[in-house]
């Protein structure tokens, strides 16, 4: 086997390979002979049967088998001799003249074939100790504390049935059927009944529930609002819509009790033990965000650290990803380029920008863990599945089948695992100075263009 490099452009590497046609017919001799201990001939007795003959039946389905092993050993050869890492599975260039391939096959001529491939870049892990980071950290608050418990109390607070007559007022529960249209047309989703709504909860359109307020049981009234110009819904957003509504029911608020009694009902002993649920329960929650927000700002000082050539097929595959996600966003909401003031081709600019960014965050992020020794365990990766799996009920059989048959699936189970383990030890590392905050501060929303780009490509 001759093994010629004939490209060293950038990361992409190109080889040719010959093999000579006395190596093919070596190595489909040495199939042919295996085979024939294996296979019933009529004529011939098990073992006995001549080469020849079996060359002549079988030569050039078995001759195929061996070229492809000759290609697969030719790329390994290529991998170990050049101490390459591959970004992509190399790129085989067969023949195209059929005459030729069927040379081959026939054992006529030598297999010619040309390679192409990927390599990952090489650059040096920076000492991670170097970073400085801040984390903001908030306390939970007694009075979130006593909030939320107030918030669990009305969830479960009791309504009883108003008087005929009487008015719905603030903070009353009416039971409703409506049917929302817009220039006299019905639209989907602006219809329900026997709907409950809490007056005063803010969980309808703004204005909506105001209009209620002084409603009798058996009123119908037209609630007249608009939506919202920032609506998730792009075909209602901003626009006048009418209701009819129809009154079925009225219900008072009890007395909103936050005892021993409401706490054993949630599975607490007492008070105490529910408001220390809670405060646990906000503080995870904070930690979650403190994490969340030193991890993105982690990320962008390792995107200031390299700068180095990235894989094209690598950075193409993952624009593909991000932009696929984009135009389905659009498609969902009903809205366009024009809607984000921006263009087709000035998005695509910025998304592949935000492709780049993940796939050199991603090769970096590999690249120390693989320096410093980060592995994901067996135990790991099972933890990872069994959670996945429970994402869906009554399926869990199907879904661990189908992960412990693909190996693929199961590497995107263990790429996130790996990334939280090098974020960690980074962390570890660097040099990171807590800052206490204020819990608007520590939950205030990142930049849009943050959360596009904060995600490694694994």
């Amino acid at each position: 086997m001759q093994v010629t490099q004939t490209l060293d452009e950038g990361l992409k590497r190109e080889f040719k390979i010959v093999v000579p046609a006395q190596d093919l017919d070596a190595r489909l001799n040495e199939r042919l002979t295996s085979l024939k201990d294996r296979v019933n001939i009529n004529g011939f007795r098990k073992g006995k049967v001549p080469l020849a003959h079996l060359k002549k039946l079988y030569g050039k389905s078995v001759m195929a088998e061996v070229v492809e092993q000759a290609v697969a050993d030719a790329n390994r050869k290529i991998v170990d001799d050049n101490g390459l890492k591959l970004a992509m599975q190399p790129k085989v260039n067969f023949p195209e003249d059929k005459d030729e391939v069927e040379d081959v096959l026939s054992g006529k001529s030598d297999l010619s074939l040309g390679v192409e491939l990927e390599v990952l870049p090489t650059f040096e892990v920076k000492d991670v100790s170097e970073l400085k980071l801040e984390k903001l950290v908030a306390d939970v608050e007694d009075a979130e504390v006593d909030e939320a418990v107030e918030r669990i109390a009305k969830q479960n607070q009791s309504f009883m049935p108003k008087g005929d007559g009487e008015a719905a007022a603030d903070g009353d529960r009416v039971t409703i059927d409506f049917v929302g249209t817009i220039d006299g047309e019905a639209f989907e989703g602006g219809s329900a009944t026997d709907q409950p709504l809490t007056l005063g909860s803010n969980t309808f359109i703004p204005g909506f529930e105001e209009q209620l307020v002084g409603v009798k049981t058996g009123d119908e009234t037209v609630v007249k609002v608009s939506f919202p110009e920032a609506y998730g819904a792009a075909n209602l957003a901003g626009k006048a819509a009418e209701f009819a509504v129809t009154v079925k029911g009225i219900e008072a608020p009890g007395a909103l009790s936050i005892d021993d009694e409401l706490a054993k009902g949630m599975g607490f002993e007492d008070v105490a033990g529910l408001k220390d649920a809670v405060r646990n329960q906000i503080s995870t929650e904070y930690a979650r965000v403190s994490r969340q927000r030193v991890k993105r700002e982690l990320l962008d000082a390792l995107d200031g650290q390299y700068d180095f050539a990235l894989p094209p097929t690598l950075v193409e595959q993952e624009f593909e990803n991000v932009w696929r996600q984009v135009e389905q966003d659009l498609a969902r909401s009903g809205r366009t380029f024009a809607d984000e003031e921006t263009t087709e081709d000035e998005a695509k600019v910025e998304y592949r920008k935000i492709a780049e960014r993940r796939v050199r965050l991603g090769l970096v992020l590999a690249e120390i863990g693989e320096t410093h020794e980060v592995k994901v365990t067996d135990d790991e990766v099972t933890r990872a599945l069994v959670e996945r799996a429970r994402q869906f009920p009554g399926q869990e059989q199907q879904v661990w089948d189908f992960y412990r048959q693909r190996p693929e699936a199961l590497a995107e189970l263990r790429a996130p695992i790996f990334e939280d383990k090098v974020v960690d030890l980074v962390l570890e590392k660097a040099s990171v100075a807590e800052r206490k905050v204020g819990k608007d501060e520590l939950l205030a929303e990142p930049d849009a263009d943050e959360t596009k780009t904060d995600q490694p490509s694994a």
